[in-house]
């Protein structure tokens, strides 16, 4: 007896040590997760995510066009204080296609490939638009389980697909960042341990609202427009916005999305890319889908992807469309890309200003953060209009 006990305790043993090793990288994955926002390693983990979890590299050939220089930006009243208060890592502003500001900050430089979270959300509205006129899906007004079939019986049954462009699905989603048990980060800790981001939507179950009735931002949402384009072209979205989007913008850096366990992209947070790169996508937001003199996305698309038309309450301090944040009180052609911890790409088209952010902001959920990225950006958009 004495024997057979230990001979099942060295078994157990064994397997508990087979379970380690072929579990170690999903192990140091999930406490990845749980340090990547501690305030001694969130800089720079936000520029090497690819050393966190497992990624997918984006196709890209071409070298990108030079970004021209124009006369160097005299920054408005508080900057250095607002780059400190909002620990901003690098940003970029152009003016009328021209570079006139460059920084980095905390130790990294404009080589490094920094995390974009939620604006990946708006990189996946002008990869949407473009498809959308090449046919792949032939009505926004389609329910989103005609090409993510994985979604019949699930909370998004019965959504279009315009319902979750505009964030208005009804699905039950708390994305609470600081709260352990919430779905967003219940979410993180499936990305982490290899899980299924596919399987994670479909097994979303309530809905709080009637598709399309009110504005709810769901993060989860964005992966299931990943879902319907890859549904719809039989192809991934590393290979889609490498092709139509990234290689005709050209890109300083090797772009890639994390991924889940079964290589697909973590659409609604999950692009690296350059603070410059994310720039160009906004110059060519401000142009109405041009770059470079290359068309790459329909100026309609961009136009009415950018408007305000998102069902958000009356009066809201902030409006939506397809993936982009649109100011309540939007001055003409004002838009902007968002995203946790302080990212943002800001569109001034009346003004002809652009301007990139990445930033390591632990204070990104305290009360007026974003307004106050604004007021600084509207400072600069004003400083820089004047001179005409």
């Amino acid at each position: 007896m004495r024997r057979w006990i230990i001979r099942i305790g060295v078994a157990a043993l064994a397997a508990v040590l087979v379970m380690g090793v072929a579990n170690r990288e999903a192990l140091i994955r999930l406490q990845a997760v749980n340090t990547l926002f501690a305030e001694d390693r969130i800089v720079a983990n936000f520029s090497h995510m690819d050393t966190l979890f497992e990624t997918a590299p984006i196709p890209v050939s071409r070298a990108p066009t030079q970004l021209p220089q124009g006369a160097p930006m005299t920054p408005p009243e508080g900057f250095d204080n607002w780059l400190d208060r909002r620990a901003v890592t690098g940003i970029v502003v152009m003016h009328d296609g021209a570079l006139v500001h460059e920084q980095y900050r905390l130790g990294t430089g404009p080589e490094d490939l920094r995390i974009s979270w939620s604006m990946a959300k708006s990189y996946l509205s002008i990869l949407f638009g473009i498809l959308v006129e090449q046919g792949a899906i032939q009505s926004l007004d389609d329910p989103v389980t005609r090409h993510a079939p994985l979604l019949a019986g699930s909370a998004y049954d019965g959504a279009t697909i315009r319902n979750v462009l505009h964030m208005a699905s009804g699905v039950t989603f708390d994305e609470d960042y600081l709260d352990f048990w919430s779905d967003i980060n219940k979410m993180g800790r499936v990305l982490a341990l290899g899980g299924s981001m596919d399987g994670f939507a479909a097994g979303l179950t309530e809905t709080e609202a009637t598709p399309g009735e009110h504005w709810q931002y769901v993060s989860i949402d964005t992966h299931v427009l990943s879902m319907v384009l890859r549904g719809a072209t039989g192809r991934s979205l590393p290979d889609l916005l490498g092709e139509y989007v990234l290689d005709p913008l050209g890109t300083e850096g090797r772009p890639y999305y994390v991924t889940d366990g079964y290589g697909v992209a973590f659409a609604l947070g999950g692009l690296n890319l350059t603070t410059r790169d994310y720039a160009r996508m906004g110059e060519m937001t401000r142009l109405g889908g041009v770059f470079d003199g290359r068309r790459i996305a329909p100026e309609a698309w961009i136009a009415e992807s950018t408007a305000a038309s998102a069902p958000t309450a009356p009066g809201a301090d902030w409006q939506y469309g397809y993936q982009w944040w649109i100011p309540g009180d939007a001055r003409e052609g004002e838009v902007m890309a968002r995203g946790v911890y302080g990212q943002y790409t800001y569109i001034d088209r009346q003004r002809g200003v652009v301007i990139a952010v990445n930033a390591a902001d632990r204070a990104f959920r305290e009360a007026g953060a974003d307004d106050d990225a604004l007021t600084m950006f509207r400072r600069i958009a004003d400083t820089l209009g004047e001179r005409g």
